[in-house]
């Protein structure tokens, strides 16, 4: 792809980086406030049946993935002006998605730096094989990553593992500063929660939160997923790897029905925000409109999107996902290579 010098890319988006404490303050109340008067209705709602509390609970979980976008900015200081500010929206918003705020901010931050990248793999990212790495695995390693990649295990397992358990522990590299705001982060759900356990009753809890964790979860994660992963997405070692192509190529704009588009904050414009993490979710549309350049990336549609959940495997000689049914003539290959020849028995008997 022709490109512009990644100096003349950031020139381009300056204008975009600007915050607008306007813009972010009214986002806050109508994402928050939404959110807050949902989950009240879906209490309220049960007393008349919960075939109407399930539908308020959808509902209430875009608005929980819209405060994730908030936190999400926060996390890349740009949804206000004060690191401090942000810090402590960031933190707040965390204890409503579930993520501590200090530990996915520095994860966020290399998958920001490395995305893309098959030399640097493994940290803010999802688990991605090439077709060599997974037939020259070992068959543990290839049925955990088939559980992984199987819709049953990214969209079942994985919002249980990630919000869960995964984001209630610390690294062993993690600082103070990242361990305090974790524990801060468990603290605050624990009482939260036993607050609203005694409001409502745990049952009336669990029927209503329940559902908005597993839809709000499921919906955070496909997004991730499907930003990355689409068919000629872009993959190279470090020597090869840039910057631009990363985020160009590597991220999808995922257009979006204008409705869902502003439930998700926006984060359909992934190629610009991977471009420049400074725009906030509120400019990314104005910086892919106003910038030629950007308007190259993959689009891909709500309909489109669906085929990626066969995508499994990088091949890096057609630079394009693989199915798993595409590699099994690979491994079917290796297997009759690496079959042991039996040794022939030599009799010693004398006649």
């Amino acid at each position: 792809m022709t490109q512009l010098p990644l100096a003349q890319l950031k020139k381009n988006m300056a204008p975009y980086e600007k915050i607008n404490t306007k813009s972010s303050v009214l986002q806050l109340i109508n994402t928050l406030g939404p959110l807050i008067l949902l989950w009240y209705a879906a209490y309220l709602s049960l007393s008349v049946s919960y075939w109407l509390t399930l539908p308020i609970t959808i509902i209430t979980s875009g608005f929980v993935i819209r405060a994730f976008i908030i936190f999400h900015d926060c996390g890349h200081q740009s949804f206000f002006k004060s690191r401090k500010l942000n810090d402590i929206v960031g933190t707040i918003t965390g204890i409503i998605t579930l993520c501590p705020y200090e530990q996915w901010k520095n994860s966020h931050a290399i998958h920001h730096a490395t995305s893309s990248n098959l030399d640097k793999r493994g940290t803010g990212d999802m688990w991605v094989l090439t077709v060599e790495e997974y037939v020259e695995a070992s068959a543990w390693t290839r049925l955990a990553y088939r559980v992984y990649r199987s819709p049953g295990g990214m969209f079942g397992l994985g919002p249980i593992y990630t919000f869960l358990i995964s984001y209630r522990f610390n690294t062993k590299k993690a600082k103070r500063k990242e361990k305090m705001n974790t524990y801060l982060t468990n603290v605050s759900l624990v009482v939260l929660y036993a607050l609203l356990c005694w409001a409502i009753g745990w049952q009336n809890f669990v029927l209503i939160q329940a559902p908005i964790f597993f839809v709000s979860g499921v919906l955070g994660i496909w997004l991730f997923y499907v930003q990355h992963q689409f068919e000629d997405s872009y993959f190279e070692h470090d020597e090869e790897w840039s910057y631009i192509n990363a985020a160009v190529e590597g991220s999808s704009y995922y257009k979006l029905p204008k409705v869902l588009q502003w439930i998700t904050g926006n984060i359909g414009f992934h190629h610009v925000h991977h471009l420049s993490p400074k725009v906030p979710n509120y400019n990314l549309e104005k910086a892919h409109d106003a910038t030629p350049q950007l308007q190259k990336a993959t689009t891909i549609t709500v309909s489109t999107s669906l085929q990626s959940l066969k995508f499994r495997l990088w091949d890096e000689s057609t630079k394009t996902f693989l199915t798993f049914k595409q590699v099994k003539p690979l491994l079917s290959k290796r297997a009759a290579v690496t079959k042991p020849v039996p040794t022939p028995v030599v009799s010693t008997e004398r006649k």
